[in-house]
């Protein structure tokens, strides 16, 4: 592989696993932290401050190191 190449995308199934292992385990340490705290608040509204927490996290931290560390099993 040239430096200029790429490596090529993982396949749709990997993408998805990988988001699998980023967003189950970022949902239930989150739920952990936070489940008393949003104990008393309504379904909708814990949804909502746990989706505005986890998915910013998953998406701009978890899944790239994911697909980095991804990237360089499958070079070896």
């Amino acid at each position: 592989m040239s430096a200029n190449t790429a490596p090529a995308a993982p396949s749709v199934h990997r993408r998805a696993l990988i988001t699998q292992l980023a967003v189950y385990p970022t949902i239930t340490v989150a739920l952990g932290l936070l489940g008393s705290v949003l104990g008393g608040l309504a379904l909708p509204l814990k949804t909502l401050i746990l989706t505005a927490i986890v998915a910013p996290l998953a998406v701009y931290v978890i899944v790239p190191t994911l697909m980095k560390a991804n990237a360089r099993l499958t070079r070896r």
